[in-house]
């Protein structure tokens, strides 16, 4: 939250998004793989996101995956993920991704 509104919008998530995706793409390749995004997503949804079927999700199918989890922890439509709405199931998924 880094404009101190004790809430989190898309930008401010995809922002967090892009870092984890950076952080977390050790090789620097580019790709994130099953084992580089453990814990984060299930084979289920790491199959959704990778519909290439190259066995990676690039960062441009990463943000898809932001955006998609953003909207679901997001339930009242106002744009803005709030403490209560990211201490949901759906936004303690889209917090995942974010670290």
């Amino acid at each position: 939250d880094p404009d101190d509104d004790g809430k989190l919008d898309l930008a401010e998530a995809k922002r967090a998004a892009s870092k984890a995706f950076d952080h977390l793409n050790r090789d620097k390749d580019g790709t994130l793989d099953r084992r580089e995004l453990f814990f984060r997503l299930s084979r289920s949804e790491f199959a959704a996101a990778d519909p290439d079927n190259d066995g990676t999700i690039d960062k441009a199918e990463y943000m898809k995956v932001v955006e998609a989890r953003f909207a679901a922890a997001n339930p009242d439509k106002d744009g803005t993920i709030d403490c209560k709405e990211a201490s949901s199931r759906a936004g303690k998924a889209l917090m995942r991704l974010l670290k």
